[in-house]
């Protein structure tokens, strides 16, 4: 292929991007306005330098793919290795402090928040990053750290720890991550709550009230009853 048609053929490629960008913000953004707005939006030029830069690296001029990826970090705050593969469809809202592995592997339709990290846990190589399914929610400040599957429809939870493999269509909330809702919830992408979780600590902690409230229910009929007993043991020694 010539250099004219290699040149066509990424901005053909970037137009795509841009049509399917502005529709990807006015579905999952409710403070968007007008489209003109997706420009400004720091995620907007993430992704785009993203794409440009993957095409390098699978090509591998890695160095440029590397400098294209930083420079676009330094401008948005958000660092995508070129060596990721996303897939159609994503979106990182506000994104500021977003880190992807260079062997995370995204599906389509995923959303991340700011202050998200799909990272490794040491220096192995290979796949050492996580693979999101499809549709997959990964709310602020989360953190999903090793090479296992965030399965499809799946929803991690605000400042969760994920280092195990998450079936589909689950919710995970905590430090570490725990799965704290199975299969009846599938999360279609347009109604993606990220607030509205369970807490399973919230949830033990009102198991332990309810004991405690039983426990001292029980102490205060027996106070009673030894109120009773002694009573009736005094009249008896009266009489």
């Amino acid at each position: 292929m010539s250099k004219a048609h290699k040149a066509a053929s990424i901005v053909d490629a970037v137009i795509e991007y841009v049509k399917s960008e502005i529709q990807v913000v006015e579905e999952r953004d409710p403070a968007i306005h007008n489209k003109w707005e997706v420009f400004l939006y720091p995620s907007f030029w993430a992704i785009l330098f993203y794409r440009i830069a993957h095409r390098f690296y699978v090509n591998k001029h890695y160095f440029i793919a590397r400098a294209i990826s930083q420079f676009a970090r330094n401008q948005t705050g958000i660092e995508i290795h070129p060596g990721a593969q996303i897939g159609s469809g994503f979106f990182i809202d506000h994104g500021s402090g977003v880190v992807v592995g260079e062997t995370t592997i995204i599906g389509n339709n995923v959303t991340l928040y700011q202050g998200v990290t799909l990272g490794g846990t040491g220096k192995e190589h290979g796949k050492r990053h996580p693979t999101l399914g499809d549709n997959v929610m990964v709310s602020v400040g989360a953190k999903v750290l090793g090479s296992f599957t965030i399965g499809e429809n799946s929803k991690i939870g605000a400042g969760s720890v994920v280092l195990n493999e998450v079936p589909p269509n689950c919710t995970v909330v905590g430090v570490p991550g725990r799965i704290v809702r199975y299969h009846n919830c599938q999360i279609p992408r347009e109604t993606m709550n990220q607030v509205d979780l369970p807490d399973p600590v919230r949830d033990d902690i009102n198991v332990l009230k309810h004991a405690d409230s039983e426990i001292t229910n029980q102490l205060l009929e027996l106070k009673d009853e030894l109120k009773y007993l002694k009573k009736a043991m005094k009249e008896k020694a009266e009489a």
